[in-house]
């Protein structure tokens, strides 16, 4: 069968497979861990481009993030992970099917610290960077007309002041630019992970309901990640005025205590929230507060 074949064949049976592209680089520790945490285990060799999935539908295969948006419109593969830089610096027409937010980065136009706006405008300009069509759209956008774009493989920000008078470079906390004496003059756009699919893909229904269910998966464990199961024991008098005022996902979970002393309670709640909750918790009478995480919030 063609490499665009949907079936694969395994002790002599066919097996129907979702073709997914991962990404190699500081993208796939956190791709393979969310894969992982939704329950699917991903090993990988040294010096193999062919991940071992523990689910015998997902055939992966790793490659640069930049290259899956323009392999997933080409059709041989369904589905990948990539920034959302990468996309509009392709120009892939995929489909995004949702925002993982991971790996959070910024695209920004940097210059040496000496050098001004007014500066940069006076000169033939000289930009380098990875993303050359990112780049080009914003200069034009910008009005800048005499420029000259100077593609980077890596390690952009040591171009200036010697070889560019400008970089366009993904950052996440600006040190390395400021380490190599630039300064951000603009940002260009924020990117982090997606999960994205071509558009053959989701129109083939077996296709799309494993894609929805890696989703819903993956949803599941971010949202996870985000909340912990506070547990507490409630007296019963104290019990009215305390259970109206508990944030929840939807409503408490609640169970009467062994002797008729009040209520077991469970709320699952936002992590950023606890530290100002348990003491709320205590002070309106709860005790014996449990705190744990969660592996999926599935709502």
């Amino acid at each position: 069968m063609g490499s665009g074949s949907r079936f694969f064949f395994a002790a002599g049976r066919s097996v129907e497979k979702l073709r997914v592209l991962i990404p190699k680089g500081r993208i796939f520790e956190n791709v393979s861990r969310l894969f992982a945490d939704a329950g699917f285990v991903m090993t990988l060799a040294e010096r193999t481009y062919r991940p071992r999935i523990s689910a015998e539908w997902l055939d992966g295969k790793i490659m640069k993030p930049q290259n899956v948006g323009e392999l997933l419109e080409l059709g041989s593969h369904d589905a990948g992970f990539t920034g959302i830089d990468w996309i509009q610096e392709s120009g892939a027409d995929v489909v995004e099917v949702m925002d993982l937010g991971l790996d959070r980065v910024r695209i920004v136009a940097a210059a040496p610290a000496g050098l001004d706006g007014a500066a940069l405008r006076r000169k033939r300009l000289v930009v380098a960077t990875e993303y050359v069509n990112v780049a080009r759209r914003w200069l034009e956008a910008e009005g800048y007309r005499d420029y000259q774009i100077l593609r980077t493989y890596g390690a952009t920000e040591v171009f200036p002041p010697d070889d560019a008078d400008l970089i366009i470079d993904n950052t996440s906390t600006g040190q390395t630019l400021e380490d190599n004496g630039l300064r951000i003059v603009a940002v260009l756009l924020e990117s982090s992970t997606r999960f994205v699919a071509s558009h053959a893909a989701l129109e083939d229904p077996w296709k799309r309901g494993r894609i929805e269910e890696l989703s819903m998966l993956f949803r599941a464990v971010l949202d996870g990640r985000d909340r912990v199961m506070l547990e507490m024991n409630v007296p019963r008098d104290l019990f009215p005025g305390m259970v109206n005022s508990l944030p929840a996902m939807r409503s408490p979970t609640v169970a009467p205590l062994y002797g008729d002393e009040g209520y077991a309670v469970k709320i699952a709640v936002k992590r950023s929230e606890v530290s100002e909750l348990i003491p709320r918790l205590k002070r309106l009478g709860a005790g014996d507060i449990v705190e744990y995480d969660l592996r999926k919030v599935v709502p």
